[in-house]
């Protein structure tokens, strides 16, 4: 048996006690937001100015559509469609997995500057060289694990740390956000609409091949997160405890940690810097799974209906006007995140 495997058996060892029932209310969580999640998927798929009857989307997924459904739903509203689930369930993942290594709820890559260094090495190969697409996705991927690269070797104090990664990921956001001013007053007025449109978090014109890419590698990057899921349950009960059980916690953390980078480089390329999902989605999966439990399953539904949801919202709240949806998960997020500093110590 590997050290892996050792670590895995122990770490049920210790989860044991309500394991049982736990999970069975984590499974039938699961089918609620799931049920929730495909609800949104029709009414997404559905309104609009051509509006079509849930049979009729349903006849177009499973290529039984006329031509009117099937255009609409495989050019228009599809595409938008999946890659709201799929940035959503990226984002809320990730928050999950930094949230429980640095053991912090504010410590959600939003906030720690993960998300701003990603946007600023897109910003600047927008602005400076013209990239898009897919070229614009591993450049925002290379940039965001480089900075997250820096946040660790500046945090690192024979280990990672919560309150130095939340300082030290605060710092790095602001330079971070320095770069986006100035990327943004060095293009031009049309490089600096497109720009700011990308910076607000934005669905209204996604890339179907970029979104290709983003479903390929969530299905990647979600994998491995289940896979490393039992260290993450042992680390939430502290680097000692984790150590006591034969887990290398530091070698842990960075490896979670960098899974997390990656899962929110490739929703950030995709959507722009969709703020707030990664704070909110972790904790509202576990209050409604109960007992602290970390259900990284739950995590993405969950991160997938907030994202849909707004969506919806910022589509058709304003008459005539659609909005970035990075508007309406900030109107959401900002006051969570002023809640939770408030009732913090």
């Amino acid at each position: 048996m590997s050290r892996g495997e050792v670590v895995d058996a122990r770490a049920g060892r210790v989860a044991a006690p309500g394991r049982l029932r736990g999970a069975r209310r984590e499974l039938v969580v699961l089918g609620v937001v799931l049920v929730v999640l495909v609800a949104l998927v029709l009414v997404g798929l559905g309104v609009g100015d051509i509006p079509l009857s849930p049979g009729q989307v349903v006849a177009a997924m499973v290529g039984h559509g006329d031509t009117i459904s099937d255009f609409v739903i495989g050019q228009l509203r599809g595409p938008r469609t999946l890659a709201a689930v799929l940035v959503g369930a990226a984002l809320g993942v990730a928050g999950g997995i930094v949230q429980s290594v640095v053991r912090n709820p504010i410590a959600s890559p939003d906030v720690i500057g993960i998300t701003s260094g990603a946007s600023a090495s897109g910003l600047t190969a927008i602005v400076l060289f013209g990239v898009s697409g897919i070229g614009l996705f591993w450049t925002v991927l290379v940039g965001a694990v480089l900075v997250s690269l820096l946040i660790a070797a500046l945090a690192w104090r024979r280990g990672i740390t919560g309150n130095r990664v939340v300082l030290v990921g605060i710092g790095v956001a602001a330079m971070s956000l320095s770069v986006t001013g100035w990327m943004l007053t060095s293009g031009t007025v049309q490089q600096a609409g497109t720009a700011l449109l990308w910076l607000s978090g934005s669905l209204n014109a996604v890339d179907r091949d970029v979104v290709g890419v983003l479903a390929v590698a969530f299905v990647v990057l979600m994998a491995a997160a289940l896979v490393q899921s039992p260290r993450l349950t042992v680390l939430t009960l502290g680097d000692d405890v984790a150590a006591s059980l034969g887990l290398r916690p530091n070698r842990a953390k960075l490896l979670l940690f960098l899974t997390a980078v990656c899962l929110t480089a490739a929703a950030v390329a995709t959507a722009g810097p969709v703020s707030f999902v990664a704070l909110m989605a972790a904790p509202l999966a576990r209050r409604l799974v109960g007992g602290g439990r970390v259900a990284l399953g739950v995590t993405a539904v969950v991160g997938a209906v907030v994202v849909l949801a707004s969506d919806l919202v910022a589509q058709f709240a304003i008459p005539g006007n659609t909005l970035p949806v990075g508007v309406v998960t900030g109107v959401v997020g900002a006051p969570y995140l002023l809640w939770l500093l408030a009732r913090g110590r």
